[in-house]
């Protein structure tokens, strides 16, 4: 599978990406349903961290779950393309339609918990996602639109902004604060 190849050449940022590199690659050995949903443990999905031509904004959304302001991004549901969900995923959610990679490599990779919580009045029970977050790019001038079922709020914020603008101290501190750095040492 060309996913789990793309993942074993993933050259790690920084522990965590070490330690969640062979997380995932392990899970994926051992779970054959690890694309799908129907793996209630952990299941993989893909972000995204899309920034502005001049590479000073990031686009994100108010998410309904988290109660937050956050990344874009959902679940494979099977897909093992996981750049098309993140490119995808973020049209759904924003209603921005020039977007487009900056590079298609894996721009970074996390285990991410998931608190028990309602989705579309039923119980999801707390597990992880297996995450790859690709560094994808829009133009800041498009038009917004919320998408009524995922997020109350959809806007590009200056990259310090982003990282005040969440209420998920470890999201800030582990994969924003991360996202912003690497992407200022790629500049």
């Amino acid at each position: 599978m060309k996913i789990l190849e793309e993942i074993a050449r993933y050259v790690p940022f920084n522990e965590q990406e070490r330690r969640d590199k062979t997380l995932i690659l392990d899970y994926l050995a051992s779970h054959d349903k690890a694309f799908t949903r129907e793996d209630r443990i952990a299941h993989m999905t893909a972000s995204a961290w899309v920034v502005n031509p001049a590479r000073n904004k990031v686009l994100m959304v108010y998410h309904r779950i988290y109660d937050s302001w956050s990344w874009t991004g959902g679940h494979a549901d099977g897909e093992t393309d996981l750049l098309s969900v993140a490119l995808r995923e973020v049209t759904e959610e924003t209603g921005v339609q020039s977007v487009r990679p900056v590079t298609p490599e894996i721009f970074s990779l996390e285990s991410v918990t998931v608190d028990g919580h309602e989705k579309r009045g039923e119980y999801v029970s707390s597990h992880l996602h297996l995450n790859l977050t690709y560094l994808l790019e829009a133009d800041d001038t498009e038009p917004l639109r919320i998408c009524e079922d995922e997020n109350k709020g959809v806007a590009w914020f200056g990259l310090d902004e982003a990282l005040a603008a969440s209420t998920e101290p470890w999201f800030v501190k582990r994969i924003y604060g991360k996202l912003n750095k690497k992407l200022k040492e790629t500049l």
